[in-house]
């Protein structure tokens, strides 16, 4: 994780890294964000992600043509590069944010809630651009905070935060400080995101695509404890590539946290049927399935 110091192969990493962000920060917003994409397609077979994405397809939708995966295999690296380029390419995002299609059924229980200083949990997954959406309601004056994992290159751990926080906005990693940290935010009556469709050990055996997917419930578990709002929300890439629509759905429900955290996948389950390329499809997301082979095997 994150903490702790930074070592000399963080450093090494890190500067790669920057260097490419260098390059390709010499283009215009709109080049810079397609070449990213290109050179993400090219490079997902040597890293391993074509071969991912198969395995998965192949979990959840066997029956899914060849045509449509082969399309997969091009369409979600691409998407990967774009985000990762827009992610560090903030002022380029913020214009795509402020000239990107805001609204949805949520959206007056959004300003609701602000005006009666009601927290509100926003909750998406990794498609589109997530921080689309982020970017969005800190334009339109809303407090958001984020929780994230960090990431295991320290040197590039703080780069990342750094950029995320420009503009506004507070990032909480998650842990102990990160916890204080955004627990003190919502009982501020702010807005705090979430993603929630990796894999998560120690979360509830949910579904997801119709099958067993380990789901953290924490989105659903802090909404009824502070009494916030739960929102699903989207940012979803328009076909121009560059654009999104920007989306708040309905809030879900205050029940129990399996029914909400299981409305959410079916949430966000709608949005990748109906824009497959746009999700990663890279995650390990039902680990579940293997863990229950080996038992089954030993």
């Amino acid at each position: 994780m994150a903490n702790g110091p930074v070592t000399m192969r963080d450093r090494v990493e890190d500067a790669g890294l920057a260097a490419g962000l260098g390059l390709l920060r010499g283009l215009p917003y709109a080049a810079r964000v397609r070449l990213a994409g290109r050179a993400m397609v090219a490079l997902s077979g040597p890293l391993g992600l074509r071969a991912r994405m198969r395995e998965n397809l192949a979990h959840v939708l066997p029956d899914l043509p060849a045509a449509e995966v082969a399309a997969l295999e091009r369409a979600v690296p691409d998407t990967i590069g774009r985000v990762f380029v827009e992610e560090f390419s903030p002022d380029g995002l913020d214009r795509m944010a402020r000239a990107s299609d805001f609204g949805g059924d949520g959206v007056a229980e959004l300003e609701e809630a602000r005006a009666a200083g009601r927290p509100v949990i926003i909750a998406s997954g990794h498609i589109g651009n997530y921080d689309a959406y982020r970017r969005a309601l800190l334009q339109r004056g809303f407090d958001v905070g984020a929780l994230y994992r960090p990431f295991n290159n320290r040197a590039f751990d703080r780069r990342y935060r750094a950029v995320m926080e420009r503009g506004g906005g507070q990032m909480f990693a998650r842990g102990r400080a990160g916890m204080a940290g955004m627990v003190r935010h919502l009982r501020a009556g702010g807005v705090l995101g979430v993603l929630h469709d990796q894999h998560m050990d120690r979360g509830a055996e949910l579904r997801f695509f119709g099958k067993p997917a380990m789901t953290a419930t924490s989105a659903a578990d802090l909404a009824l404890k502070y009494d916030a709002l739960l929102v699903p929300f989207y940012g979803i890439r328009k076909p121009d590539g560059l654009h999104f629509d920007l989306i708040t759905e309905a809030p879900i429900p205050h029940t129990d946290a399996l029914t909400m955290t299981q409305a959410l996948n079916d949430s966000l389950e709608a949005r990748v049927r109906a824009h497959m390329g746009q999700w990663i499809w890279t995650h390990r997301r039902w680990k579940t399935r293997r863990r229950k082979a080996r038992r089954a095997a030993g």
